[in-house]
């Protein structure tokens, strides 16, 4: 089926005008240093942005996944300002699209990690869209993370290693200690962190686990990741 271009255009456009029209100059500034982003903010909350997509998503339905994967593409690749980026993730989160979000995504979800390269962007999709896959085909996404656990890509292998949280009984152990073993000896914050998250939510249903986990790999943890995996088990 052809992509609706009509659609894809109306909805971006009244996205980017609304949020436009929502722009706070002088808070822009602050979250553009919190963030430590070279693409500038509009200066709108996320309870803002969550309102202003929900009604702009609402009042301009896409009819395809090519168009709905399209308008992500433009959302994102074409943002100006970080909450264009934001409201592509919002897009791609949309119930009405649920039925698209097959492994046939699973390539849509790795450029927007590559490209987002920033925790405020890459943690969403894993934390949920990677997941929600993992779920639907726990043996071919398995695969696919084991791989991403070794990738060069720094925001790949934090994906792996995070995207079963908030699984909880569900985790399957095997699988994220294979997605941390070759991260160990990683001194990159963001996977240092992602570790000892990772391992702290799967302490949450498997607390002895984890903490043999810890014990058995105490030298090779580093002292980040064993503080937050052990954070909430003493």
């Amino acid at each position: 089926m052809p992509r609706d271009l009509i659609a894809e255009a109306a909805l971006v456009g009244s996205l980017r005008a609304a949020l436009a029209g929502a722009a706070d100059p002088e808070r822009a500034v602050r979250m553009q240093a919190y963030m430590k982003s070279s693409m500038p903010f509009r200066g709108i909350s996320a309870p803002e942005l969550t309102v202003i997509a929900r009604r702009q998503l609402a009042a301009h339905p896409l009819p395809d996944a090519a168009s709905w994967r399209e308008a992500v593409f433009e959302l994102w690749h074409g943002a100006e300002f970080r909450e264009e980026r934001y409201a592509a993730l919002a897009l791609l989160a949309a119930t009405p699209y649920r039925a698209y979000r097959t492994l046939d995504a699973l390539s849509l979800y790795e450029e927007l990690i590559v490209t987002g390269a920033w925790w405020d962007l890459v943690d969403g999709i894993a934390t949920h869209r990677l997941r929600e896959l993992l779920e639907a085909q726990s043996e071919r996404m398995g695969v696919v993370l084991r791989g991403w656990a070794g990738d060069r890509n720094l925001w790949k292998r934090r994906s792996a290693i995070i995207c079963q949280v908030g699984r909880r009984s569900a985790t399957d152990g095997d699988l994220l200690l294979a997605c941390i073993e070759p991260n160990l000896g990683d001194r990159d914050f963001f996977i240092r962190k992602a570790i000892g998250w990772a391992l702290r939510e799967y302490g949450k249903a498997n607390p002895d686990v984890v903490r043999h986990y810890v014990a058995e790999n105490e030298s090779r943890l580093s002292g980040l990741s064993r503080r937050e995996a052990l954070r909430r088990l003493a």
